[in-house]
């Protein structure tokens, strides 16, 4: 194989290994030995596929699967550019954004949209199971790892939680070590995950397109005791958060006890650096 160059070529067509999985090794080797930078914007399909002598059907199959492991990402209309970092487990436990990413060797950090106190509505006094006009904490960020927008996340917290928060700095502050170092430690979170589309303020703050999907997180966090301590509602960008699934069965072949109907078992979710 030899590229337009006229330098040999990284590809072996008499290889076992089909050519588009040569192609992401390819790629995937130059992303590691840092000849493509992160964030580095890959060259145009038509001049990769002339390089390495593939269709654009294989060029674009490789390139694919490159973006289903993180390794590079894909902007419509822009090309193919290189993550800043490569897909990260996380763990099917209650961890703070802060724990999970300085654990990973990740930098977290959250720049502060608001942080101020208003008495809770009806609904939102039901929802904290507070009294109606009760002061509740509102706490909005846009989340970030390693400097790349991960997503947004908007608290409320009964302020009798928690009386300190609106003194916290919370661009640096973890919401869960401020409740803890209260006494106010979470214990358990009830979540439920859906698809949506990104509207125009959250596609503006999380560098996204207008309608982009979403993964929308929703959760009430409770302490040991089963008090709620906050009300959370994050968008996370789809290219960058990934929930994993197991479901299991009983002995009998039926659901197991602590399993009621659409209980998703264990889950593990992934963030996905750009």
């Amino acid at each position: 194989m030899v590229l337009a160059s006229g330098a040999a070529g990284p590809l072996n067509p008499d290889a076992p290994e089909p050519l588009w999985a040569q192609v992401a090794d390819h790629v995937r080797r130059q992303v590691a030995e840092g000849s493509l930078a992160p964030g580095a914007r890959l060259a145009p399909e038509r001049e990769l596929c002339l390089d390495l002598g593939v269709s654009r059907v294989t060029l674009r199959r490789a390139l694919g699967r490159l973006v289903e492991e993180g390794v590079l990402t894909a902007s419509h209309g822009r090309g193919w550019y290189v993550g800043t970092a490569a897909k990260t487990d996380w763990p099917n436990s209650l961890e703070s954004f802060s724990e999970t990413a300085a654990r990973k060797g990740l930098a977290p950090a959250s720049r502060v949209l608001r942080a101020d106190v208003h008495p809770a509505t009806l609904d939102e006094a039901d929802l904290l199971m507070v009294a109606a006009g009760a002061p509740l904490f509102h706490l909005e960020r846009v989340r970030l790892l390693d400097g790349g927008t991960v997503g947004l996340d908007y608290t409320r917290v009964p302020l009798a939680v928690a009386p300190g928060l609106p003194d916290a700095d919370f661009a640096t502050r973890s919401l869960f070590e401020v409740l803890t170092e209260a006494g106010r430690e979470p214990s358990r979170a009830d979540t439920t995950i859906e698809a949506g589309p990104a509207d125009a303020r959250v596609a503006g703050l999380l560098e996204v397109e207008t309608g982009a999907p979403l993964l929308v997180m929703t959760e009430i966090v409770v302490d040991a005791a089963d008090t709620r301590l906050f009300h959370s509602r994050l968008h996370y960008r789809g290219d960058r958060y990934r929930l994993r699934t197991s479901f299991a069965r009983g002995a009998g072949g039926g659901p197991r006890p602590d399993q009621s109907a659409g209980s998703t078992g264990s889950q593990t979710p992934d963030f996905i650096e750009r």
